[in-house]
């Protein structure tokens, strides 16, 4: 029996291979087709990729760098300094405390005082509310206070 069992088996192995053989075939010819497929869209891509590349330089090279105007700037170009002097003679002419002077400008007193001795800088934004304070007179000056202290 072992010999009918061992013929049976490689009968059905011989027919299996033969079945599948086209299938396999035609399966073997798209792998082929699509690997050729992806190799051709990666060269395009390398291509794509340093053409890339090449008008960036030609941009970089034809463009002067933009500057973004700081808030420090001011609209006749000159640039706009933070002087802690400044900030204390202001608030010596308005005749305002350091706690008011520090209300106008949103900002603690702390940091008020550290501006003022040089021990600090303010970030951008603060600098924005300082020179707008710095261009107030000393009736606005007040009554931004009085319509603070209303609230």
């Amino acid at each position: 029996m072992t010999t009918f069992s061992n013929a049976f088996r490689s009968e059905v192995v011989r027919m299996a291979r033969k079945e599948l053989k086209p299938e396999l075939h035609g399966m073997r010819k798209a792998l082929t087709l699509h690997r050729s497929e992806i190799a051709a869209l990666k060269r395009e891509v390398k291509t794509l990729t340093s053409q890339l590349k090449a008008a960036q330089r030609v941009v970089k090279a034809v463009t002067p760098p933009k500057t973004e105007e700081s808030p420090q700037e001011r609209k006749g170009g000159r640039k706009w300094v933070f002087k802690p002097e400044a900030l204390t003679a202001k608030r010596a002419e308005l005749g305002v405390t350091a706690k008011d002077m520090a209300k106008l400008l949103q900002a603690s007193p702390l940091s008020l005082s550290k501006w003022e001795n040089g021990q600090a800088n303010p970030r951008a934004a603060q600098l924005e509310r300082i020179r707008a304070v710095l261009g107030l007179g000393k009736r606005k000056a007040l009554a931004l206070l009085a319509e603070g202290e209303g609230k």
